[in-house]
């Protein structure tokens, strides 16, 4: 009897031969002598249907890839905007199922569309099912910030038979050996957490970042983003000298915010607000080793 990892016929899945997303991403920006800009949304925030705007608006005004995020209940590393932006979009009734729309969104308006998950979403949503959905919806690649690779067999193996990047989590406390194991079992590049903690914007950051990339490049990472804390363009530039990529998540996301931090701008207001910040980083990162 054929299962989700079968063919038809009852035989397994093979192993795809496609090429990482994440890897040519990167190699044609070296090309270019300069880093990724990696930007983060959440799906469904403000509304399913802003958020594709927001996203199509990231895209158009200068961020390479897209972590798309995956709203949660219990978000353990979020801090105070992506919480708040989160619950905005699961009280208008954000679901998983949805988010390949949004992956669809980024990958047609020319974006790497990455998906930032608790892995007890995709958990429950189905492992092999969510790589199938996942891939056919153009998609690139899986942060997983609360999974380990020495925990992560079912998905490495599923993220093989349909040719998806593997994104896992490192920081300034990882041992050398925690190093070289994600090193080992990433595929498109490795998220080096500038910081333990929660995300958020900061004013500076600290000299620890810069390490932890040259550690894991020693561990045997090819490619190496910073995220947590990048707020400023100047900031960005900074981490973009030694980092292959910089990831920056709460300070894109607070340009939809009202001044409260509890709710959404109106629609027009915040992709305008969306579009001005990204392209003052974008113009930082970019020109981040000239």
């Amino acid at each position: 009897m054929s299962t989700a990892t079968t063919t038809p016929s009852g035989q397994p899945l093979g192993l795809s031969h496609r090429p990482s997303p994440g890897e040519a991403m990167f190699e044609a920006l070296r090309a270019e002598d300069r880093p990724a800009f990696i930007g983060y949304l959440p799906y469904g925030f403000p509304t399913p249907e802003v958020s594709l705007d927001a996203l199509r608006t990231m895209v158009g005004h200068g961020v390479d890839a897209v972590e798309i995020g995956l709203p949660y209940t219990d978000p353990v590393m979020d801090g105070p905007v992506i919480q708040a932006a989160s619950q905005i979009a699961l009280d208008h009734g954000e679901r998983i199922a949805g988010v390949f729309r949004a992956v669809e969104t980024v990958a047609n308006a020319g974006g790497l569309p990455l998906i930032m998950s608790y892995w007890n979403l995709i958990y429950h949503y189905g492992v092999e099912r969510f790589a199938r959905d996942f891939e056919n919806a153009g998609g690139a690649g899986l942060i997983t910030p609360d999974l380990i690779p020495d925990e992560a067999g079912e998905w490495i193996e599923a993220s093989d038979r349909h040719g998806l990047d593997r994104i896992f989590l490192v920081s300034p406390d990882s041992s050398d050996e925690r190093l070289a194991n994600a090193a080992r079992n990433a595929r498109g590049f490795i998220y080096a957490a500038s910081r333990m903690g929660v995300t958020g914007e900061r004013d500076t950051l600290s000299s620890s970042p810069e390490e932890l990339v040259a550690r894991t490049r020693r561990a045997g990472a090819t490619n190496v983003c910073v995220g947590i804390g990048v707020s400023t363009p100047e900031q960005g530039a900074t981490v973009g000298r030694y980092a292959d990529g910089v990831i920056v998540g709460s300070a894109l996301v607070h340009t939809m915010l009202d001044d409260t931090g509890r709710a959404a701008r109106a629609a027009d207001e915040g992709l305008a607000a969306l579009a001005a910040r990204t392209e003052a980083l974008a113009d930082g990162i970019r020109n981040a080793r000239r």
